[in-house]
């Protein structure tokens, strides 16, 4: 059967999963600034919950069938540094870094993916990405001011989660070429809890509160669907087509900071932002005309 080209879908499913992270980053900025819960315990029960949520499309992905793989320890490696940019972004959260500038910074992520496919997968970049990835670390340095006398080291942990998601997505590219989709999502799914709890473990809080049991709930299931999202939206469309409703996460992200923490961006945000976005679509449709042209 072909695929199917569903804009009309694909965008609502990548604005859905947008929005659901929009509101699982306020949760978890509330758990721990308002509840004084470690961002390591959020972490670990936030996406024990998630995995629950996720059992029955897990099974549907054909559980048995998706474990099967010749590179466990790749998947276990892969999964390691999804957890260490997890863990760095909730770090940033409790710190915390408004979100705006948080979000913004982990945009960068893609930049990192382009720097590393050149050094590590060897794959020819060519002067037109190094410039547009050069182009995207400027705006980031807009955003983040390292030059003025409120900067602060903490607003550079979403910079050290986007370098490990990138990470995790090469590593994501080199397994591609041996497993499934379903073999990354099951193994990402089942290995992120308890490597998480290896983390959580040392100062980990047990929640005594109705209330901070129900904020973590919704952060779980939220953090299901927008994993669920992703994939439906990639699904129903277009990689190509979907990949810009993604950037909706900025405006998304500030308007949640705003309504829960009153945290309004500067004028710079826009600017920085602009500028990574503008780099970071030239680097995807570069991408999209080289595996095009190959067809």
């Amino acid at each position: 059967m072909s695929h199917k080209h569903n804009p009309v879908q694909g965008a609502s499913w990548m604005l859905t999963a947008g929005l659901a992270f929009a509101l699982v980053n306020s949760l978890a900025q509330y758990l721990s600034i308002k509840l004084q819960l470690p961002s390591t315990t959020i972490a670990f029960i936030q996406y024990f919950i998630a995995l629950i949520a996720m059992l029955p499309w897990l099974r549907s992905l054909g559980l048995r069938q998706a474990l099967r793989t010749n590179h466990l320890g790749q998947h276990c490696f892969r999964v390691f540094l999804s957890v260490i940019g997890i863990q760095l972004w909730l770090w940033a959260l409790a710190y915390p870094v408004p979100i705006w500038q948080g979000i913004a910074l982990l945009m960068t992520s893609p930049l990192f993916a382009t720097i590393g496919s050149g050094l590590f997968l060897k794959e020819k970049v060519g002067t037109a990405r190094w410039v547009a990835t050069l182009a995207g670390f400027t705006g980031a340095m807009v955003i983040l001011e390292p030059w003025a006398d409120t900067f602060n080291w903490a607003s550079l942990l979403p910079v050290g989660a986007a370098f490990f998601w990138a990470c995790y997505s090469l590593m994501v590219k080199k397994l591609s070429v041996y497993d499934s989709p379903a073999t990354m999502v099951v193994y990402l799914l089942l290995l992120i809890t308890p490597f998480n709890l290896f983390l959580a473990a040392p100062e980990f809080s047990f929640p005594d509160q109705s209330l901070t049991w129900g904020l973590l709930a919704a952060a779980g299931l939220l953090t299901a669907l927008a994993q669920w999202a992703i994939a439906k939206a990639y699904a129903a469309a277009d990689a190509s087509f979907v990949q810009p409703f993604d950037h909706a996460k900025l405006p998304l992200n500030v308007l949640a900071g705003w309504v829960v923490f009153g945290w309004a961006p500067p004028g710079r945000l826009w600017l920085g932002a602009a500028i990574i976005i503008a780099s970071v679509a030239f680097i995807t449709q570069w991408e999209n005309r080289k595996i095009k042209s190959k067809l």
